[in-house]
């Protein structure tokens, strides 16, 4: 610089000063737009990053199974093959102006391989998306043309073809409880049943899965599910039972075909707890192939369809009355013959009567004497009687689409002859699940239950997450009353009444039939030509396992009373189920005046013991054992009394204190004795007692 002219040296200092100044200054530049992404925006760039770098994955979680009260699997979930594309990857490294006919070429192969229209395939290629379903739930079959497509032996293999599993509901027996179960549509969203109503504890949570992928959007990591238990759905233990519910829809559905009727119900409750055991719904549907079932087969008439219930309601009418002391168990009422006028309006009984006793009126299903105990009681009486056995109200059972049934028009009372038509079951609507659970009710001493169908929920360990208890929504009626109702309906099933076709041998049989004129929806009038046949009772009388309410809808081939067309299948499902449960005949006897008087008090208890004996009177009893003629006993002698039923401690005492030697076989309550009751014995002679655990 020394040797150089001064002018120059001067305009090379500068230069060098304004080329430093600019490298500053873009260095400052950079550093500026470092610290701006690196500090200030450097969340959101971090955020860009990783939705390049990363790929989420839905993770859809396993539906719930659904079993029956005994671990029978009636609804569950299978994986299943189904095929996707992504077309971006199908694509990569392909010139621009050669896409629309590779895409041509590989729509014809993949529709070929999956039997799918060209143009469909062709369709979803060309939006050249990253994911986009081209099959769901595919065949085996179909799995090896997929992967012979993508394979990379061949010339052009296609890429971007992804087989995954995916969950698919499937129920293993087919159409049993097909209406009560619902459908999981395409979608895998419950529809219809169990499946809609616990959608939200059969489905689970679904979750998201994060893991890298590379630069052509192939998942190459993950990071896993911490616990892939909790995202499975609950599994459902219904009360149902698979052998019961069986029985119940073949015998329904042999009725509809023999009486040609449009539609029936079924349901089976245990009196005790409230648990269903059973709910039958026809026709029905598969829902393996619910697409192909009409939607009104779908529906669960048990709990949707409303209908009037006709002579059933009698009994409710007369235990309301009688427990409101407006009638006395021992009067005697007279029918008028046959024919009775109120407001205008001819009440008639198909047969002619003139004096019935209330045991009788219900035996015989009297209209008119059903009637003027009602009237007796009150429209208002009436109305909260009904109420008390849960007419007019839900059940709250959880299922879609219940219907509460019609007790009266809104806002305004009965008439009287409206209070008569109600009392046998004209002008009102129920549903067979309001009926079971009120029959139930008067077997169940009185006390109304909520009826119970989801027996308890697990998660995918086992553990339990709920389980309901049996709970008492109300007193129906007295418990006298309630066993007082039971002896008269025996008195149905047995000698001239009603209902001998629902009769078991071996068991006395409660029970009522029904059967309801239909209104014709052109007259608004009742017609002579369709009806609802139902019948509706409990076994056994004195120990009731088992209440069962069956309905069928228009019975046809000129037999359509209740009597001969429900009663049957009454009989033929109580029968099965006996067997199934363990309940066998074991001494089944008429309600001892010593009981009626425990139970009711001595204010009660001789105008109750009359009721009785005339309801037995009504009908012959079953013999279940071995009868002896009453005779003298000489000194010394005794006659053998009936403990049957007794728990051991106590009948053990009364043998002993008769001056017999029991001898004790078995524990729980006393089954059978030997020498048989009624057996003439001298004292000191020894009496084995048989006992067996209550079932």
């Amino acid at each position: 610089m020394k040797n150089l002219d001064p002018r120059r040296a001067r305009w090379i200092r500068i230069r060098m000063g304004l080329l430093c100044g600019l490298m500053a200054l873009g260095l400052g530049g950079v550093v500026s737009g470092a610290y701006r992404i690196e500090v200030e925006d450097g969340d959101a760039w971090y955020d860009l990053a990783e939705r390049q770098r990363q790929r989420r994955l839905h993770i859809t979680p396993k539906r719930g199974t659904i079993y029956d009260r005994n671990g029978a699997p009636l609804a569950e979930s299978v994986e299943v093959p189904s095929v996707s594309v992504d077309a971006v990857e199908m694509l990569r490294g392909i010139e621009e102006k050669y896409v629309p006919m590779r895409i041509q070429q590989y729509a014809e192969r993949i529709a070929q391989a999956l039997s799918l229209p060209l143009e469909d395939v062709v369709e979803k290629l060309g939006r050249r998306r990253r994911f986009a379903w081209l099959k769901r739930r595919i065949s085996e079959q179909e799995v090896e043309n997929v992967r012979a497509l993508g394979d990379r032996t061949q010339r052009y293999p296609v890429r971007g073809l992804v087989i995954e599993g995916e969950g698919r509901r499937f129920y293993p027996n087919r159409e049993l409880a097909g209406p009560l179960l619902g459908f999981v549509a395409t979608d895998g969203e419950g529809k219809e049943g169990i499946e809609l109503s616990l959608e939200h504890e059969l489905r689970g949570n679904a979750s998201e899965v994060r893991g890298l992928r590379d630069r052509s959007g192939r998942l190459i990591f993950s990071e896993g599910i911490e616990d892939e238990q909790a995202l499975a759905g609950h599994n459902v233990h219904l009360t149902i039972d698979k052998g019961i519910q069986f029985t119940a829809e073949r015998e329904l559905e042999a009725a509809m075909k023999t009486y040609e009727a449009l539609g029936g119900s079924i349901v089976v409750v245990d009196p005790e707890s409230g648990e269903i055991l059973a709910m039958a719904s026809a026709p029905g549907f598969n829902p393996n192939d619910y697409s192909q079932s009409d939607p009104g087969a779908r529906r669960n008439r048990c709990v949707v369809d409303r209908f009037e219930p006709g002579s059933t309601m009698k009994v409710f009418a007369i235990a309301s009355a009688i427990a409101a002391k407006s009638v006395s168990p021992s009067a005697t009422i007279y029918c008028e013959e046959g024919n009775m006028a109120i407001d205008n309006v001819v009440i008639h009984d198909t047969h002619i009567h003139k004096w019935l006793t209330v045991p009788q009126i219900l035996a015989q299903s009297s209209n008119i004497g059903t009637a003027k105990i009602a009237l007796g009681l009150g429209e208002q009486r009436l109305y909260e009687g009904f109420r008390r056995f849960g007419f007019g109200d839900l059940t709250g059972v959880p299922l879609p689409g219940e219907s509460v049934g019609v007790l009266r028009p809104r806002g305004r009372p009965w008439v009287q002859v409206e209070t008569a038509a109600a009392s046998f079951g004209q002008g009102i609507s129920v549903t067979t699940l309001q009926l079971a659970m009120a029959t139930a009710a008067i077997a169940n001493h009185g006390r109304l239950l909520e009826p119970i169908l989801i027996k308890r929920v697990t998660d995918g360990t086992g553990v339990t997450l709920s389980e309901p208890s049996p709970r008492v929504r109300r007193d129906a009626v007295p418990a006298p009353i309630a066993r007082m109702m039971s002896e008269m309906l025996v008195a149905v099933t047995e000698g001239n009444g009603t209902g001998v076709e629902a009769a078991i041998p071996g068991f006395r049989v409660a029970g009522k039939t029904a059967t309801a004129q239909k209104i014709d929806p052109a007259t608004g009038k009742y017609t002579d030509t369709h009806y609802v046949a139902s019948f509706v009772g409990f076994v056994p009388a004195e120990r009731p396992r088992i209440a069962i309410a069956v309905v069928l809808d228009e019975p046809m081939g000129g037999t359509y009373a209740g009597g001969s067309v429900a009663a049957p299948v009454f009989r033929r499902v109580g029968e099965m189920a006996l067997r199934y449960l363990g309940v066998t005949p074991r001494g089944s006897v008429p309600m001892k005046l010593s009981e009626i008087r425990e139970q009711s008090g001595e204010d009660l208890a001789a105008s109750t013991y009359q009721v009785l004996s005339e309801a037995r009177a009504a009908a012959a009893p079953i013999s279940t054992g071995v009868v002896t003629p009453s005779a003298p006993l000489k000194a010394g002698e005794l006659r053998v009394p009936d403990l049957t039923g007794l728990p051991q401690r106590e009948a053990v005492k009364s043998a002993a204190a008769l001056g017999l030697d029991p001898s004790v076989e078995g524990t729980g309550r006393l089954a059978r004795q030997e020498p048989p009751p009624g057996t003439v014995l001298p004292k000191g002679a020894p009496l084995k007692l048989i006992f067996e655990p209550p079932t």
